[in-house]
């Protein structure tokens, strides 16, 4: 990873951080972040050396996980992100760096642009029942199905697999609402 690369990234990772978790502590997820909460200047800065990062260096997986960041935090609401531009670069992450859990972070693009069907038939394709994040993922693909019941089986599979406390309560908050989904479609 070069100076450039990473200075990019850390700018961008920096930028995000006062918005990342709520005043108690709990985790917020990138979509519900409020980018207001978010350093504007610093991400000026890291979408400025990214994109100096991707003319001057060769390719390689740190510009293109910096530029997915950058395309992100460029974005003024969540709805505004750019999906297909991050899928394309997911595309060429994974051909640089093919493995399941790059597979899995593209997917989550793939639900952004083809919808969570597409996505949930790539991940299930995907053998990493050992990755939190994987439980976690179809979790919320089989919520957006309306598939409730599953997801809420796979957000346990996500909670058991969790170390991180914050990441265990984010994920017990989100089994619980499908728990109360359920429960009223019986």
């Amino acid at each position: 990873m070069t100076w450039l690369t990473r200075a990019a990234a850390t700018s961008v990772h920096r930028a995000r951080r006062p918005a990342r978790t709520g005043p108690d502590g709990t985790l917020v997820p990138l979509a519900e972040q409020d980018r207001g909460r978010w350093d504007t200047r610093a991400i000026a800065e890291g979408v400025a050396l990214t994109t100096r990062a991707l003319a001057t260096a060769p390719i390689g997986p740190y510009q293109l996980q910096a530029a997915i960041n950058a395309v992100h935090s460029d974005a003024p609401t969540a709805a505004a992100t750019d999906w297909r531009q991050i899928l394309a670069l997911y595309d060429q992450l994974l051909a640089l760096t093919p493995s399941p859990v790059v597979a899995l972070h593209r997917a989550v693009a793939v639900a952004e642009v083809e919808g969570p069907e597409a996505a949930l038939a790539l991940v299930d394709g995907l053998d990493l029942d050992g990755y939190h994040l994987f439980h976690a993922i179809r979790a919320d693909l089989l919520r957006r199905l309306g598939r409730d019941a599953e997801a809420a089986l796979a957000y346990e599979a996500a909670i058991a697999r969790t170390e991180n406390a914050a990441e265990r309560a984010f994920l017990e908050r989100r089994r619980q609402a499908e728990r109360v989904t359920v429960r009223a479609d019986e």
